[in-house]
């Protein structure tokens, strides 16, 4: 059992399906964190307003019963004055309206509800200790969304880490080496297509991952790509 520590976060899971909240708990818990699991609206935000000094994270599910989607997230920043990091679990977005909605709300990303228990970790990371991943010199948002990416005949899944204009961080233990060349597909939240890239592997670490540089892309998707990170980027640095 994992011990405690100073380093030790407490994050709070909100979902109405008990096996997203349950693996999100126990992914968090073996590492040491605190999850406080919760499944209403209401009880939500009792919590928000007991324990926000202490609350480090929240990963929320919009459709929470009697929720009304976005306006959740309104009701928290009334409550919290746009401290509080959420990340929104992707598959419970409805539009891409409300990808603009969170954003001007300044919501730090999104997370995928169904990621496998071992990539549950590494996609709020990042959240949890912001201070050890560098942004680097340009914007990069954090996006634990699913990739899939092909190298020669090999075709792998893993999660992306973050997006920035020119490319996407993946996070997988068996990295490519720099250089490599590699077809990448992803779909945002709030958007109903795919994005096919071509890049090379930028840098490589096996204990985190890989990063693309994207060499090629639809001109549409390079719009769709540029307007989320800087819509998320810029409201995340103002909140």
């Amino acid at each position: 059992m994992a011990g405690t520590s100073i380093s030790a976060k407490t994050v709070v899971i909100a979902d109405d399906t008990a096996f997203v909240r349950d693996r999100f708990q126990s992914a968090l818990e073996t590492a040491g964190h605190k999850a406080i699991p919760v499944q209403s609206a209401a009880e939500l935000l009792t919590r928000v307003r007991a324990d926000l000094s202490r609350i480090d994270l929240l990963v929320l599910d919009l459709r929470l019963p009697n929720a009304a989607g976005v306006d959740l997230v309104r009701s928290i920043r009334k409550l919290d004055d746009g401290r509080l990091p959420i990340l929104i679990f992707s598959g419970t977005i409805a539009s891409a309206a409300e990808v603009r909605d969170l954003a001007a709300l300044g919501i730090a990303g999104y997370v995928n509800e169904y990621s496998a228990p071992q990539h549950i970790l590494p996609s709020l990371a990042p959240h949890l200790f912001p201070d050890s991943f560098n942004r680097r010199s340009s914007p990069r948002v954090v996006l634990g969304i699913p990739v899939q990416y092909r190298f020669g005949n090999t075709i792998a899944a893993a999660l992306a880490l973050n997006l920035s204009h020119g490319g996407i961080a993946i996070r997988t233990t068996s990295p490519l080496d720099a250089g490599a060349k590699i077809k990448v597909r992803f779909r945002m939240p709030g958007s109903t297509r795919d994005i096919d890239a071509e890049g090379r592997v930028s840098w490589s670490d096996r204990r985190v991952g890989m990063g693309v540089q994207f060499e090629q892309v639809e001109a549409a998707s390079q719009v769709l790509i540029d307007s989320f990170v800087d819509a998320h980027f810029f409201s995340n640095r103002k909140a």
